[in-house]
Parts: structure tokens; C-alpha cells; sequence
């Protein structure tokens, strides 16, 4: 287990406004009328204490294109402290960062346990789904609030989730329901689904296939990919006739991949039988964040992200990011670092945060997800941001993406 802390605080300088000098009336005032006068010598920061739980990133075998950075994340989270430390100077907050990176057995429970007896009990969480429980339920009765950046899985948004997690990563419904708005809005209306043999892939398939009846588009094919990591490979192979065919025949506007994994999505475009766009995990995509995002003011986050971690910024690194911002902005508003108080004020209508996205982003109260626009981008650069103009709702059109208060299936706990 690595730990590293990133502790930030203020000039004591910048909290004191102690005049240099006395003046003859000020010097032969009674002391209790100077005191009054005086401002205190020095003001005490209020301290903000934040960890972040992820898990070492295994090396690749070989090269990998696509390779997850060591401190995805964590750079992320780190940025956003630096960001809050800035505003923390004119209101009296300072901020540190406390990032614990497991090994491969080590359990992430047990590091959520330490980190709150230490007293910091707002936990950024970088961790699969069954992982996220385990880490909110170890430290419920701390009361601990936990920011998922990193798990999208929809029962954790439903059946799973918990009181004290609030999700900062969108849910496979909403990235789903971005992707499909945009298709919809081109009339690209006829889709192939192929899907990978991993459960996360057949996650994100159950989430397409509600987005396409959600929003009146039509799967003419759903095919499970049975060739192996093709994407992987970096030789010709005898399967790349056999993929061919599989593709042929098929009267579909668009492909629809299903692939988490990476296995083989990347492999499909300009490998199919007839002409095909390609969409979903792989091609098209719906993603909070994207290296060629710069509208909205957005170029000086991606150039900062950039002097700081000497990379791009991806989305995980966006969602941590946003989530310590998320309680910078919180504290600021409320004057605590209670995280009861933080997450009780996160969860009314007077919470929102400007994330570079054109419209202030806020939690939905009924499940704790984040609502906030997606972009719709290709490798290298961005086609739409999602909700697409049209799709309207009774609160908000970020709304239509995910799922709604209505059908949803969560009863905090």
C-alpha cells in the first residue's frame, strides 16, 4: 500500500490583516477599547482533509496503446486541491490530499477504515463496483461520504446504492442514452449490437438495448463477438476472414460495440463487409471528458492538467477532479468540513458547480448521481455533447440522460 499526502496551506499572511504600526490615538486607547479595534494577529485555517482510495495499475505485458497512466486520478484530485487551495486563500480553508494506492490483495475496505479513524471521512473512490460497496460500507458508521469516480455501474445506482456515496462517474445508462440521443438525432435509427463475452460488456449491451427503446431506435441486430481480443493482436490473423462475414448481411445504419474491455472494438472499423460507422465503447463515443475539449473555457483546465501530470487529462481524471472540487465548493458555501453538512448541502437545489461544460452541473437527490452533459467525440475530436437539442424534461433536458426519478429503483439506505 502506497501513501502519499498532498497538504496545502495557506500563508499566514494572507489570514492575518494585522495593521503594521499603532498610532498615538490607537496606543492611548484603554486595551479592552484596542482590542475591540484590532483584528486577530493570525486566523486559523479551517483544514479540509480528503483521501482518495484507487489501486496500482498492473503493467502491461508488452506495449500497450492504450494503457491506463499510473496516476489516473489521482492527478486528477490533485489538480482540484491545488484549485481549491487558490479560493481557500480569500476563505479561510486549506486543503489536503491523502491518496492511498492498493496492491493487488490489498483490501480497500480496511484502507477506508484507517483513513476515517485518522479523521478524513471524505473519500474519493477510484475502485470497481463490489469494490465501492465494500469501501461505503465499511465506514458508514464513521459517517464518511464516498465520491465514486470511477464505477458506472447502473445497480449501484439503483438496488445498490447507498446513502452515503454520491456518483461522480456517469452510470452506463447515461452514457448510453447520450450516444443513442445523437443517433437519434441523425436519423442513424437501424443498429448492430455486437457484444463481448465480459460482464462489463454485457452490462453496457443491457444499457444500450434500454436506450434504444427509451429513445425509439431499433436494434435490427444483436450478436455476441465470439473471434477473442482481436483488437489486441498486432499480426494478421485467419480470423480476420471469418469477422468479415460475420459483419455481412446486415442492413444496420450503424455498429453498436459492446466492448469495456478493449478486446476488440477497435478492430471492427473498416473491417466490416459493407460501409460502417462504428460506435459505443470503442469509435463514437460518450465520455465525461475528452483530450480535444476546450470550449467553454475548458483549454486552461486541459492546459494546466497538462503542466501538472505532463499527459492529457481522461475521464476518470475529470471525475476525480470534479469530485474534489465538489466539496472545495460545498465548504466554501457552508463554512464546514463536516461531511454530514457537506453532503446534506450537496443534496438541495442550491448546489452547483461550474465544470467547464457550459452549464453548471448538480446531484440528482433521488439516486446521488451527478447530472451533467456528455460529449460525444471520436478519437480526436468532439462531434455533439449530449443532451442533444430536443429532448426536453420537466426539470432539466440533463435529465433525459440516465435514469429518472420515476423509474428509479434506489432507496437510499
Amino acid at each position: 500500500m502506497l501513501t502519499r499526502v498532498v497538504r496545502l496551506l495557506l500563508p499566514a499572511a494572507l489570514l492575518a490583516a494585522a495593521p503594521p504600526c499603532l498610532g498615538l490615538a490607537q496606543a492611548q486607547q484603554p486595551a479592552a477599547v484596542a482590542a475591540e479595534t484590532n483584528p486577530p494577529a493570525e486566523a486559523k485555517p479551517l483544514e479540509v482533509r480528503i483521501g482518495l482510495i484507487t489501486r496500482a495499475v498492473p503493467p502491461p505485458p508488452l506495449y500497450d496503446l492504450l494503457a491506463v497512466p499510473e496516476d489516473e486520478a489521482v492527478a486528477g484530485a490533485e489538480l482540484a486541491v491545488k484549485d481549491n487551495t487558490t479560493t481557500g486563500l480569500f476563505t479561510g480553508q486549506s486543503f489536503a490530499l491523502e491518496t492511498t494506492t492498493l496492491g493487488e490483495d490489498e483490501d480497500p475496505a480496511q484502507a477506508a477504515r484507517t483513513l476515517a479513524a485518522n479523521g478524513t471521512r471524505l473519500l474519493i473512490v477510484n475502485l470497481p463496483d463490489a469494490e465501492l460497496l465494500k469501501v461505503a460500507d465499511a465506514v458508514k458508521d464513521k459517517d464518511a461520504v464516498i465520491f465514486n469516480v470511477g464505477a458506472t455501474d447502473d445497480a449501484l445506482r439503483a438496488q445498490d446504492c447507498r446513502a452515503n456515496v454520491f456518483h461522480v462517474a456517469p452510470s452506463r445508462a447515461m452514457l448510453t442514452d447520450a450516444l443513442v440521443q445523437f443517433l437519434a438525432s441523425k436519423r442513424w435509427t437501424k443498429l448492430f449490437l455486437i457484444t463481448g463475452p465480459q460482464p462489463a460488456d454485457l452490462l453496457y449491451a443491457e444499457a444500450l438495448r434500454r436506450s434504444a427503446k427509451k429513445f425509439g431506435v431499433k436494434i435490427v441486430a444483436d450478436k455476441p463477438w465470439t473471434f477473442g481480443p482481436l483488437g489486441r493482436e498486432r499480426s494478421d490473423s485467419i480470423t480476420r476472414s471469418d469477422a468479415l462475414v460475420f459483419s455481412r448481411g446486415v442492413d444496420a445504419d450503424v455498429i453498436v460495440v459492446a466492448d469495456e474491455a478493449n478486446d476488440f472494438g477497435t478492430y471492427i472499423a473498416f473491417r466490416t463487409y459493407e460501409p460502417r460507422l462504428v460506435v459505443g465503447t470503442q469509435g463514437l463515443t460518450a465520455a465525461t471528458w475528452h483530450p480535444a475539449q476546450d470550449a467553454y473555457g475548458s483549454a486552461q483546465l486541459q492546459s494546466r492538467f497538462l503542466r501538472s501530470a505532463s499527459r492529457t487529462m481522461r475521464p476518470v481524471d475529470y471525475q476525480a477532479w470534479v469530485a474534489a472540487r465538489m466539496i472545495g465548493e460545498a465548504t466554501t458555501r457552508t463554512k464546514s468540513a463536516d461531511p454530514a453538512t457537506l453532503a446534506k448541502f450537496m443534496r438541495t437545489p442550491d448546489f452547483s458547480l461550474a465544470a467547464f461544460k457550459g452549464v453548471p452541473v448538480s446531484i440528482r437527490p433521488w439516486d446521488q448521481q451527478l447530472r451533467q452533459p456528455l460529449l460525444i467525440a471520436q478519437p480526436l475530436d468532439i462531434v455533439s455533447m449530449a443532451p442533444e437539442d430536443g429532448f426536453l424534461h420537466q426539470r432539466t433536458p440533463l435529465d433525459t440522460l440516465g435514469i429518472d426519478e420515476g423509474e428509479s429503483r434506489c432507496r437510499l439506505k
